[in-house]
């Protein structure tokens, strides 16, 4: 690929200067490539950008054979990287499943297959700040808790020595387009990106467009949003531990009247955390708020059931879980 220079290579470049632990110079980048027009003005930028931060990029491109042409799309995307003197690896998913979430954990396990082949230390994604949008509105409509409304980090632990880093977040998916284009990168659509059946589509060409008409650039604000939530939510988990260390007893259980007796956020708040503790990811809004009214003073003893076979129980004092 011809090199190029432009203010969207300046903007990730001093963003990843202010930023080195999203993709350190000199590390082994594996860019998760699936042809579509983010993932392309990805490779794009960093392939430009390479020369400065001098990293050693490897390309992954995941065939889930949910649709005829993958396979041919593969093969072509295959071609292409090698013209372009780009290794990559082309792996195809053995047992296709037409879920969102099978297909995402297939990926990522995938992806971290791939980056310890190689010896990798980051793994990159073509996430943009519409992305991060789409998934704020869709959990603030599941009734999540904050934390889910944080989604979407600039960077997350993937796997041990293994870091997931999304450098677009700062680029709408307008001006992925813009960027693809300019950089003349070739595309490969991908249909079911215009199915209705899943969830995200209909948020994205429904849902958003409304919104950008109403307030041209909502989706970068929201996005923004996303992230000052992720931010604040770094800032509180230092006083969360604090906090935890004269709630939690001796063998690990809850004191519920301290608990009880504190403002309802933060009832919610630390339980939330004391459940993180036992191994439970975040619990629905819905279901930590009804945890909470059961654990009322007024309440003297009980139970509830969780996932995975165990219950929460208390007593006047303590709160406590067994099989």
């Amino acid at each position: 690929m011809a090199e190029r220079w432009s203010p969207y290579h300046l903007r990730l470049h001093r963003w990843l200067s202010h930023h080195p632990e999203l993709l350190p110079d000199g590390a082994c980048v594996v860019v998760a490539l699936s042809g579509g027009q983010d993932s392309m003005a990805l490779l794009g930028l960093l392939v430009d950008l390479s020369r400065l931060h001098h990293w050693d990029l490897r390309l992954w491109h995941g065939n889930h054979q949910l649709r005829p042409d993958s396979s041919q799309q593969a093969a072509e995307l295959a071609a292409w990287a090698a013209h372009q003197n780009l290794p990559i690896q082309v792996e195809t998913w053995s047992d296709p499943r037409a879920d969102e979430a099978s297909a995402r954990a297939w990926r990522y396990a995938a992806l971290e297959t791939a980056a310890r082949t190689w010896g990798a230390s980051h793994v990159a994604t073509g996430h943009t700040a519409s992305d991060r949008a789409e998934t704020l509105l869709l959990q603030l409509a599941r009734g999540s808790h904050r934390r889910g409304l944080a989604s979407l980090r600039p960077t997350r632990p993937l796997a041990p020595g293994l870091s997931l880093s999304r450098p677009l977040l700062l680029f709408s998916r307008k001006e992925t387009a813009l960027i693809r284009q300019q950089l003349h990168l070739p595309l490969w659509m991908d249909g079911s990106n215009n199915d209705p059946r899943f969830s995200r589509n209909r948020v994205r060409h429904e849902v958003l467009p409304v919104l950008e008409q109403l307030h041209p650039g909502a989706g970068r604000r929201i996005s923004g949003v996303a992230e000052r939530l992720a931010q604040e939510q770094e800032s509180q988990q230092e006083l969360v531990e604090l906090a935890m260390g004269t709630l939690t007893t001796s063998n690990r259980n809850l004191d519920r009247r301290s608990l009880m007796a504190l403002k309802p956020a933060n009832q919610r708040q630390l339980l939330q955390a004391w459940l993180n503790r036992q191994g439970y990811q975040a619990l629905p809004a819905d279901q930590l708020q009804t945890l909470l009214m059961r654990l009322a003073p007024s309440r003297a003893h009980g139970r509830s059931a969780l996932s995975g076979g165990v219950w929460l129980h208390w007593n006047r004092q303590h709160i406590w879980l067994e099989p």
